[in-house]
């Protein structure tokens, strides 16, 4: 079975217990603004474009068939290279041929076997419960991939872990359950109108996925991540410090403070981020974000 991966990273310690091999899925249901993730929003390979590293030397445009790239001579008499990214394939040629790598395709067709012999290269390094963790995006849009990956994982003895924001259907979920050692769950948002706002989708699903991992003995790690003036209200840390209380199966809260990273990705990807001027927050806030939900 084929997917579509879109990174592959090793020795990953902050995706679940212990040492991990982290892939990432393109594809996902939701549109959260501050994503870090952005080439993940999309489940076809993208073009990328890095116009700081940028030499406009045409390079791109000799091979490109679809007509992708231009060169100009802008008003000052500086060459300006302009993409019209509806014409793109990600055929990757362009990037092939970049001189300085400001091009790049993001999303690779990769067969479960291929994704496997990567993973098991690292089996040396999965102790204290490390394993494997499939992230995104949302994991769980690509599911036939993800449960045939599981599966494997399984017959290797290797841990599994996913991550996801838990607006996932329940058949899908209660597939999963039976595969997966460790669940990450995102919890985004209390409010639900601010939850269709941000991501596209209410948060009813989310609670609801998280009842059934709990009725199911599931291992639960709650991951908030907080975002300076969108969801860093009382009302949202109660809910977190509810949900804790509530569900015995979450093994830990962990509080995820906003970065900005993620910002060259949007730019690269042609799309407009929501939050150009917002600074990575603190490690001093991040701190008393996580005395608000009771996290020593």
């Amino acid at each position: 079975m084929k997917g579509i991966v879109f990174d592959i990273q090793r020795f990953s310690v902050y995706d679940g217990p212990g040492i991990r091999t982290t892939v990432f899925l393109k594809g996902c249901n939701m549109r959260c603004p501050w994503c870090h993730n952005p080439e993940s929003l999309c489940k076809e390979p993208q073009l990328m474009f890095y116009e700081e590293k940028c030499i406009s030397c045409g390079a791109c445009a000799e091979v490109c068939p679809m007509h992708v790239h231009r060169i100009d001579i802008g008003e000052n008499g500086e060459l300006c290279h302009t993409l019209d990214r509806s014409a793109c394939t990600a055929c990757g040629r362009c990037a092939a041929v970049c001189p300085c790598e400001a091009l790049a395709i993001t999303g690779r067709i990769m067969e479960s076997s291929e994704v496997l012999a990567e993973v098991v290269k690292d089996r040396r390094y999965y102790r204290d419960g490390g394993g494997v963790t499939f992230s995104g995006g949302e994991a769980t849009m690509q599911p036939d991939f993800l449960m045939e990956m599981l599966t494997m994982c399984r017959n290797e003895k290797i841990g599994t872990a996913i991550e996801t924001n838990g607006a996932v259907p329940e058949q899908t979920l209660r597939r999963l359950i039976p595969l997966v050692d460790d669940f990450l769950v995102d919890y985004k948002a209390t409010d639900d109108e601010l939850c269709s706002t941000v991501g596209g989708v209410t948060q009813d699903l989310t609670l609801r996925s998280i009842a059934i991992l709990n009725e199911s003995g599931s291992h639960i790690y709650l991951r908030c991540p907080i975002i300076p003036g969108v969801n860093d209200d009382d009302a949202h840390f109660d809910a977190i410090k509810a949900l804790r209380d509530m569900y015995p199966s979450i093994r830990s809260t962990e509080i995820m403070a906003y970065h900005d990273i993620g910002k060259t990705k949007w730019k690269a990807l042609g799309m407009d981020y929501s939050f150009p001027d917002l600074p990575s927050a603190s490690p001093e806030q991040k701190r008393k974000w996580e005395k608000k939900v009771e996290i020593e």
